[in-house]
């Protein structure tokens, strides 16, 4: 089983290393590394890079923007069944969950790849302006993007693989939940705190950051980052809230993984049951 999962993982990257939009992703992604690692400086009044601990900090938000858009459309529109390339893809003697673990793993590769070479480049450039110190916090955003590049391919895949030749609605759809994750979802739990006590929005806020896979990523970046004074007077708060810095790094990878296995699971029952 799992030399037949590598084979499909193995043929859909090799597929998406060819795509050009895939090359110009990672083109796009390595400069636009450099420019956040400039910024900081620019702001500042100052010139030149960043150090790895300021780039790493500038960074998170481009990863939070771009990751997810990037893995939804790609994985939108890469694993929605096509008549006829679909039908012989799938009449393999081989379980449809095994292809499509395969083809995702394909695509997270190719997707990883891509993010590693911008992120190698600006890394490159800013060991070479600045020196090594901070490299560690540099690497916490790494992680955070191949986190959220697995999550929103699996949500991807959940839309994608029960909408046979209905690529443009898997595309839309997909765009709609990047909006609803990345920015909506925000503005509405404030929104709906700002009615309610005290005690009751902090604790709606809190749970509204470990819930939604975007905030549960940028909450643990910036704690492992920064530390306990990442957010202020609320990073105390939402120690106290979960139980501590150990807790609330399970509940974070516990949410995570929960938004990675539980699409997947979708997935696969949905194209389990679609007719090609």
């Amino acid at each position: 089983m799992i030399r037949l999962v590598w084979l499909c993982a193995r043929h859909e990257l090799l597929l998406a290393a060819r795509s050009r939009w895939l090359q110009w992703f990672a083109v796009v992604f390595a400069g636009l590394a450099l420019l956040v690692s400039a910024s900081g400086y620019v702001i500042s009044g100052g010139y030149g890079l960043q150090d790895f601990a300021r780039t790493g900090v500038s960074l998170v938000q481009l990863v939070l923007l771009i990751v997810p858009l990037a893995a939804l459309v790609f994985g939108s529109l890469t694993l929605s069944p096509e008549r006829g390339a679909a039908e012989l893809l799938y009449a393999q003697p081989v379980p449809r969950a095994t292809i499509l673990t395969g083809r995702v793993i394909g695509l997270f590769l190719a997707l990883a790849a891509a993010e590693l070479v911008g992120f190698g480049l600006a890394g490159l450039t800013v060991q070479y302006a600045s020196g090594p110190e901070g490299a560690a916090q540099f690497l916490v955003v790494v992680l955070l993007a191949l986190t959220l590049t697995a999550v929103f391919l699996s949500i991807a895949a959940a839309l994608a693989s029960g909408t046979p030749g209905r690529r443009a609605r898997s595309l839309a759809v997909s765009l709609v939940i990047w909006f609803v994750a990345v920015i909506l979802f925000d503005l509405a739990a404030l929104g709906v705190a700002s009615l309610l006590k005290s005690g009751a929005a902090s604790r709606l806020l809190m749970t509204a950051a470990l819930i939604n896979p975007v905030d549960a990523g940028r909450t643990a970046a910036y704690m492992a980052i920064e530390g306990t004074s990442a957010f202020g007077g609320a990073s105390l708060a939402l120690l106290r809230f979960t139980g501590g810095t150990s807790l609330l790094a399970v509940l974070i990878a516990t949410s995570l993984a929960a938004w990675t296995l539980v699409p997947a699971f979708i997935a696969a029952r949905r194209l389990s049951r679609t007719d090609l």
